[in-house]
C-alpha cells in the first residue's frame, strides 16, 4: 500500500503527566526522512479526564477529541474515527499507541515500509522502561518471551497492545474498527483482521517503551498484568 497518510491515535485519561513524553516520540518519528511527504495528524482522545490532559496534547499541535466515553475501546475508536474523517481511509495508516507509552523514532517509518510490502496490519511489542526495577523487568521478560525461539529464528509473538499496532484505514474499516470494550479492544480488533484474511504481521521488532506503573488505568490491562507478577508465587 502506497501510504499518503497517518493518523497516530492516542487515548488519553488523566494522563497530563506521562502523555508529554508520549507525544515528543511521536513528533520526533514523524520527522523520520522516510516519511517525507506523508501527512502525520496526531489525536488525542481526552477522555473523562480531570487534569490539563487536553491542553498538553492542544500545545503539542495534536488534534484533541474531548470524549466522556470511560471506555478504552470507545475512545480509541472516536479518536480512529475522527482521524479518518479528516484524512479519509484509502491510503491512510492507522498508528495506535498509548500516553503513558513512548514509541522509538523509526517507529512510523517502520510500519510505512511495512504497508508498502503489502502487510495490512503490524503487531508489535512492548518494552519496559530502563528504571524498571530490576527484578520486575526479569520476571516480565521472562513470562512475556517465553514463547520466542531459543534459536534466535523469527518470533511470532503472541501479544497484541493497543501502545504498538497499525493498520490500513480500508482494513480497520472492513473489519469493523474497535469494539467498546473496557479491555481487549485492540484484541479484538486483530482477531477480526485475521478471521477475515487481512495479512497481519506480528513482529518483535520496533518495539515501543510502555509504562511499568501497577496501578490501572484499565482493569484487566498491562498494569494489572505487571503487579500480578510482583506478587510472591502461591
Amino acid at each position: 500500500m502506497s501510504v499518503r497518510a497517518v493518523a497516530v491515535v492516542i487515548p488519553a485519561h488523566n494522563e497530563e503527566a506521562l502523555l508529554p513524553a508520549a507525544l515528543d516520540g511521536v513528533a520526533l518519528a514523524a520527522r523520520h526522512p522516510d516519511l517525507a511527504g506523508v501527512r502525520v495528524l496526531t489525536v488525542v482522545v481526552a477522555d473523562s479526564c480531570r487534569d490539563r490532559t487536553a491542553d498538553v496534547a492542544g500545545r503539542a499541535g495534536a488534534l484533541v477529541v474531548a470524549a466522556d466515553c470511560r471506555n478504552p475501546g470507545r475512545a480509541r475508536a472516536a479518536g480512529t474515527e475522527r482521524a479518518l474523517r479528516e484524512l479519509g481511509a484509502g491510503g491512510t495508516w492507522i498508528a495506535a499507541t498509548d500516553a503513558d507509552s513512548v514509541v522509538p523514532p523509526s517507529w512510523l517509518a517502520y510500519h510505512r515500509a511495512r504497508a508498502r510490502e503489502g502487510w495490512e496490519a503490524v503487531v508489535g511489542t512492548v518494552t519496559l522502561p530502563a528504571t524498571t526495577p530490576v527484578p520486575l523487568g526479569a520476571r516480565h521478560r521472562a513470562h512475556y518471551e517465553a514463547t520466542r525461539p531459543a534459536d534466535g529464528a523469527f518470533w511470532h509473538h503472541p501479544h497484541i497492545h493497543g501502545a504498538n499496532l497499525g493498520l490500513t484505514g480500508d482494513a480497520y474499516r472492513a473489519a469493523g474498527g474497535f469494539p467498546p470494550l473496557g479491555v481487549g479492544e485492540d484484541r479484538a480488533l486483530v482477531d477480526a483482521l485475521e478471521r477475515l484474511g487481512h495479512r497481519v504481521l506480528r513482529t518483535p521488532d520496533c518495539p515501543v517503551v510502555t509504562s511499568d506503573r501497577l496501578r490501572a488505568r484499565a482493569r484487566g490491562g498491562f498494569a494489572d498484568h505487571l503487579a500480578a507478577l510482583t506478587e510472591p508465587p502461591a
